[in-house]
Order: C-alpha cells, then sequence, then structure tokens
C-alpha cells in the first residue's frame, strides 16, 4: 500500500513538472492585430468594431464627457435639456462609431431614450448587414 502511494506521488510530481515545463515553454496565443485606419481588420468573423459587446472596460469617449452625469438615471427621468445632449452626440457620430459609443454609454452606466436606442441599433445592424 504504502509503495501505490509513493508511485501516485511520484506520478503526480512528474505530471505537475512536465505541466509546468509545457506553459512556460508555450508561447502567447493571443495575437494582437492593430488596425487604425479605422477599417475591420478581417482578422475576425465578426468585426469587433460593430460588436455591442463590451470586450473590456476601457472607457472611449466621443467629445462627450458632459454624459457622464446620466449615468444611473432611467430614461424616462430625462429632462428635455438631458434628451437633447444626447441627441446632439448621436448625430454628430459617423456612422462606424456608433457601435462604439454604444459600448461606451454601457460602460459608463448610462441608458438611451428608447428612440436614440432604436435608431442606433439599426444603423449598427445595417452596419452589419443583418
Amino acid at each position: 500500500m504504502l509503495v501505490l502511494v509513493a508511485v501516485l506521488v511520484l506520478f503526480g510530481v512528474i505530471l505537475l513538472i512536465i505541466t509546468y515545463l509545457n506553459r512556460k515553454n508555450k508561447p502567447d496565443e493571443i495575437e494582437i492585430i492593430e488596425n487604425n485606419d479605422g477599417e475591420c481588420c478581417g482578422a475576425h468573423e465578426v468585426c469587433d468594431k460593430d460588436s455591442l459587446l463590451s470586450s473590456q472596460d476601457k472607457i472611449e469617449y466621443f467629445d462627450d464627457e458632459e454624459l457622464d452625469k446620466l449615468a444611473g438615471i432611467e430614461p424616462k427621468d430625462f429632462s428635455n435639456e438631458q434628451i437633447t445632449q444626447l441627441s446632439e452626440v448621436f448625430y454628430t457620430l459617423k456612422e462606424n462609431e456608433i457601435a462604439a459609443w454604444l459600448r461606451s454609454l454601457q460602460l459608463r452606466c448610462i441608458d438611451l431614450p428608447i428612440d436614440i436606442r432604436e435608431q442606433a441599433l439599426l444603423i449598427v445592424a445595417e452596419r452589419r448587414g443583418i
């Protein structure tokens, strides 16, 4: 019985060493592709620029820092002035910036009024070809 326990412990130590060495010698599998020309890089099945899901915690501002004060407020509670601020930012964005703006608002806990949200989602869907 003692021999069996010793063999299992020895096997576990050998397996642990092999696993450690494989991880140490294995290069990172994540490839970061920088693309600054505003177009999709083609490295992904779905372009990350048109994704509405937040894949990182970095907030991107679109000259809209004043909207941060709307964080946590329900859209039905927005004043006309606040809705106008959101509309002005939305209508000055380029089509290829809308998905990133929506991700930014999501990270900042800012909800859009239904009419602006529907327009934004329609534009993103059109860009995706849905």
